[in-house]
């Protein structure tokens, strides 16, 4: 290897003169490598793609001087697992990150880590999105979490650094600078420039917000399908722009965060009392094209700043002389629908989530305006990165390079099929657990816990409207895909398991109390946990108790709540299976009891005009059990939600269980902290506000594991 070699021509080579180091010479052949990845670009919305929607002259200039992968696809389409298969170069089920929720280990082997100990100055901006800080990075700036798009703090190894602005503008700022200014001009680079952008909710930057209002955008030829030739995952979704579509995602409200003078460009670009569309009064088809050409024109106008922002690093490479020796890859994390079916958003192996589009540009190896064919995966790109560095690639990674590719070289023996792999169910959106098998003419896809299959003859039905799994005239090509599904479960050593060093096994969680709030023992705006683990709660607004059903209850006026000023590891929910609740006398019919986290991850118990329910999100999809009758006001009752050790939901009211449901454990520890009385952080059930209980409130608990059944007869025993 060169970087192996070049260590001993260090070694024997001297000039009289002063040292001159071979090994240097060497390391500024070596290529840098700049890896841009945007968040939920779909293909099928850029001009060299075809696009019939928008022009991205800037992306444009990569395939033009590059090469243009045409069935690039993803091994799992969803955001934090496509990310963490590119850092690893393994499917999901061995880098421990399957779906979105998870914490990555940043312990494991990377890409990064690899090129870095090779002699690379690695680096990381923009979105991550994987929760635990970046490894294996001589340099990194980050969104936390999804990120806003507009005014975005960014974590730094030195802490929070706070930002005014339009995010993709600042992720573009923060990898130039490190390129001009915090770059060591001895060594090959590789940095991992990621937009967070066209995610939802689509927010445009200022250049952008009236762009395309004179436009009509063609509408998707099966906007309106009515999944006749599906099974049950395409029937039963919750990603059409007909019905999931929310206010946000339509503009109908402003975001939280801006400025004031970016809310007034804001307010004038969208009429933030939306008279248009109230007068409108539309319905029906005529309701679903106007929310299709407000989400697509959106959608557009992100892309427009990403389009920009490209165009502004590669005018930089030009001027300081990088470009010659530097690969640029521009790529998304996955596909996206664009009205397609009906739909936005992306999770199935259906085409249009399937494949991301993949430029590749590096003017010492590849010829310009190359097109390829060939069926290729974002598993392919750390080792794709290791060739291009001369670095040894790890036996266990288990993708190919692309370099022979790029070369304009596909290999006799490249691969003619692809695996494909979906976990995130229960969840938001609601697409069922999948895998399957595509090959350049057809796809097998099995929804395996509902046991469904589906064949789709691509050549004859390229937008996938008619299953034929079950046509005689397809039944011998059924057993040969199923045959070749089976070879690569086999070959990636997918054995249904899934790697994850960073969870507890819920079945092994010790039964304990957790927290206990004893009202009597409020003092000092504090209220004690009696339950021995210092969970003590802080209480907001009128700090005030009276006598209750059996001790001392608190008096919530709508303005009160209790909250754990920070979350200790002792309090996280996460893969434990839960009991909380309290005894509560309500003076109105909505409020919240007790809830934790947001609409990402968490829990919440409350009250709906006066009906129990208990709600849980994991990865933004909340999973609810809802009591069949109200309670009454002014009357003492116990109320309790709980996530048994498989997973399941159950809601109890006076100790006895009124309603379960099939539901999910919280993943990891949520960002809102706990609180009784309120959720006034991200919401995590259905209300548009923080809820304030009105009421008493007495004998708050949570239980990790199970309450035994004499101990829960015993807490919501009446006097």
């Amino acid at each position: 290897m060169m970087y192996r070699s070049c260590i001993v021509a260090f070694a024997l080579l001297t000039v009289a003169a002063g040292t001159f180091s071979w090994c240097q010479a060497a390391e500024q052949q070596r290529p840098n490598i700049i890896y841009i990845m945007s968040d939920d670009h779909a293909s099928h919305a850029m001009s060299c793609y075809g696009s019939k929607i928008n022009k991205t002259p800037n992306l444009d200039r990569l395939a033009d001087e590059g090469m243009r992968f045409n069935n690039c696809f993803v091994t799992n389409s969803i955001c934090g697992p496509c990310r963490a298969v590119v850092l690893t170069g393994k499917y999901s089920h061995l880098n421990g990150f399957e779906r979105n929720g998870r914490t990555f280990d940043g312990s494991q082997q990377t890409v990064a880590k690899l090129l870095q100990k090779s002699g690379y100055q690695t680096a990381m901006v923009g979105k991550w999105h994987l929760k635990s800080d970046p490894t294996g990075f001589d340099y990194w700036n980050v969104l936390i979490g999804q990120g806003p798009y507009y005014n975005p703090p960014m974590q730094t190894p030195e802490g929070v650094v706070k930002h005014v602005g339009y995010t993709t503008d600042i992720i573009t700022d923060e990898a130039l600078d490190f390129l001009k200014n915090k770059r060591d001009a001895s060594k090959p680079f590789f940095l991992m420039y990621h937009h967070k952008a066209p995610h939802r909710e689509w927010e445009p930057g200022p250049k952008y917000l009236t762009k395309y209002d004179d436009v009509t955008m063609p509408e998707p030829d099966n906007l309106f399908d009515d999944y006749a030739g599906r099974g049950t995952p395409a029937r039963e979704q919750e990603m059409t722009v007909a019905r999931h579509l929310n206010e946000k995602d339509l503009k109908l409200i402003a975001p939280r965060n801006l400025t004031p003078e970016q809310l007034e460009a804001w307010n004038k670009a969208y009429d933030p009392k939306n008279e248009a569309f109230r007068k409108a009064n539309l319905e029906g088809d005529d309701l679903v094209r106007w929310k299709y050409q407000r989400y697509i024109k959106d959608y557009c106008r992100a892309i427009d700043s990403v389009d920009e922002n490209v165009g502004r690093v590669l005018d930089y490479l030009d001027k300081s002389g990088l470009a010659e020796n530097t690969i640029v890859i521009y790529t998304s994390d996955q596909g996206f629908y664009l009205g397609d079916h009906g739909w936005f958003d992306k999770r199935f192996m259906y085409e249009e989530s399937l494949r991301s589009p993949l430029l590749v540009r590096w003017p010492k190896k590849i010829k310009p305006g190359q097109v390829n064919d060939d069926i290729v995966l974002n598993l392919d790109f750390a080792e794709t990165f290791l060739a291009a560095a001369a670095t040894e690639i790890p036996d266990d990674m288990q993708g190919e390079s692309l370099l022979p590719i790029l070369e304009g070289r596909t290999p006799d023996d490249w691969r003619s099929s692809m695996y494909y792999r979906y976990y995130e169910f229960p969840a938001v959106h609601m697409v069922n657990k999948h895998y399957g098998v595509r090959t350049q003419k057809h796809k097998l896809i099995y929804f395996h816990e509902i046991d469904e299959w589906e064949l789709y003859d691509l050549e004859k039905d390229p937008r996938e409207m008619k299953n034929v799994y079950d046509d005689p005239a397809y039944a011998e090509l059924v057993k040969q895909l199923k045959a070749e599904l089976f070879r690569l479960k086999d070959r990636y050593k997918d054995d249904d398991t899934v790697y994850n060093p960073l969870a507890r096994d819920p079945k092994k969680v010790k039964n304990e109390l957790a927290l206990k709030y004893d009202f009597a023992k409020l003092a000092g705006g504090q209220v004690a946990d009696v339950s021995g683990n210092a969970h003590h709660g802080q209480v907001r607004g009128h700090a005030a108790v009276v006598d209750g059903r059996q001790g001392k209850a608190l008096v919530c006026d709508g303005k009160t709540a209790i909250c754990v000023p920070k979350t200790p590891k002792s309090l996280s929910p996460d893969y434990r299976p839960l009991v909380v609740g309290g005894w509560c006398r309500p003076a109105a019919a909505d409020g919240v009891v007790v809830a934790m986290g947001g609409e990402g991850l968490g829990f919440s118990l409350y009250l709906d005009d006066g009906v129990p329910r208990f709600v849980v999100r994991n990865a933004g999809g909340p999973r609810e059990v809802v009591a069949e009758q109200p309670v009454e006001l002014d009357r003492w009752v116990h109320l309790a939600g709980a996530i048994d050790a498989k997973g399941r939901l159950w809601l109890f009211v006076d100790g006895r269980p009124v309603a379960d449901a099939l539901g999910h454990f919280i993943e990891a520890c949520p960002h809102d902290r706990f609180e009784v009385g309120a959720d006034s952080g991200s919401l995590v059930g259905n209300y548009d506000k923080a809820s304030y209980f009105q009421g008493l409130l007495e004998d708050v608990r949570l239980y990790w594991g199970h309450v035994k059944k004499d101990e829960m007869q015993q807490w919501a025993a009446r006097p």
